[in-house]
């Protein structure tokens, strides 16, 4: 089955990752004991729509003050595409801020929530029209708390340049780019994107740095000239077993193109995954995320397997789909591309930086 990327969803994940520290000074549930009970059995909830409406009727029963609800409301609404109760959790927690630090991090939640809305809205601009005003707000907030908030000045460019308003967009991944010391992967795709704004307008997969079980080491920004092959798996998946001959044959039949073809396990037993991959003969790229909750799963917004993304020379996501679907036509017409065209040369984690006095 084909599905559409949900490139906002990237974003509103690495909002959540952000603000983990922040949440850690919160009180996470609810105060009212009825929606303590609630929220309770909302965690303890395995199916994701029964979960959400634990945590609406949780959050309605704490009067709109339960943090820990709203924030799971957030993730599950979006995955959902359930953005009515994405938008008010991320709203409520706007209203919830105690001071400019805390203002400035829902602002950016919801702006999150808002961009994620508008790449999923047939006619997006206004959804990423509101989410600029939310970032101005927040970067405004964080210069009040004397922070600089260098991942509102990245996400403020991609909406920027969802508006076309490029002039704009480069003045934000510059300010950007100069306010991270280090040269990680967020800061090369944000100098990809000032020496080629199209490329903050494109479905861009998400930047990745990771070392293979042979050693290597992988970085998507780096791989610029060759089509991206990413394959979700696992050594107890039954269809990803199935599948796993076609990848193979894939991966030897194109073997000296200009394609990578990474496997990507989610397993959570690294032993039994090694033994799987030297039995069956994978020798092409091997990685292990360690479950659903691994950095690249969580990046690509990963939760059933086989799932596979094909990425062009650029990094655009081209197709993504779920199960074993034909993907060797798709990799040739994008191998045949990336032979005749000169790549178009480097995403974001979220920082709030104290400033020094």
């Amino acid at each position: 089955m084909r599905v559409l990327v949900r490139m906002g969803l990237v974003c509103v994940c690495a909002a959540a990752s952000m603000m983990a520290q922040e949440e850690q000074e919160k009180n996470d549930g609810p105060t009212n004991e009825k929606a303590q009970r609630t929220y309770q059995r909302a965690r303890s909830e395995r199916l994701v729509i029964p979960a959400l409406e634990g945590y609406k009727k949780a959050d309605e029963q704490d009067g709109g003050h339960c943090y820990g609800c709203q924030r799971e409301m957030i993730r599950l609404g979006t995955r959902l595409g359930d953005w009515k109760v994405a938008e008010k959790a991320a709203s409520e927690m706007v209203a919830e801020a105690t001071d400019a630090r805390s203002g400035a991090l829902a602002r950016y939640q919801l702006a999150s929530v808002l961009m994620a809305e508008g790449f999923q809205k047939k006619n997006g601009e206004d959804f990423f029209a509101r989410a600029h005003e939310e970032l101005t707000k927040a970067l405004a907030q964080a210069a009040e708390g004397r922070t600089t908030f260098a991942d509102a000045c990245y996400m403020n460019g991609k909406v920027l340049a969802q508006l076309h308003k490029d002039d704009e967009a480069r003045a934000m991944f510059e300010r950007y780019v100069a306010l991270k010391p280090d040269n990680g992967v967020n800061k090369r795709r944000a100098q990809r994107y000032l020496s080629n704004i199209e490329l903050a307008r494109a479905r861009m997969a998400p930047a990745f740095e990771v070392t293979t079980m042979d050693g290597r080491q992988l970085s998507m920004d780096e791989l610029q000239g060759k089509v991206v092959l990413v394959d979700f798996w696992a050594t107890w998946c039954q269809p990803c077993r199935e599948a796993m001959p076609h990848i193979r044959n894939v991966a030897k039949k194109l073997q000296g193109e200009p394609l990578l073809v990474l496997s990507v396990s989610v397993d959570t037993d690294e032993k039994a995954w090694k033994e799987f991959v030297a039995k069956n003969e994978m020798t092409w790229a091997q990685y292990f995320d360690g479950g659903f909750t691994g950095p690249l799963a969580k990046a690509f917004s990963v939760h059933s397997i086989p799932h596979t993304f094909t990425i062009d020379s650029d990094g655009v996501l081209q197709d993504e789909q779920i199960g074993d679907g034909a993907i060797e036509g798709k990799l040739k017409k994008l191998i045949a591309r990336a032979r005749e065209l000169p790549s178009m040369g480097r995403d974001v984690n979220c920082e709030m930086t104290r400033s020094r006095d």
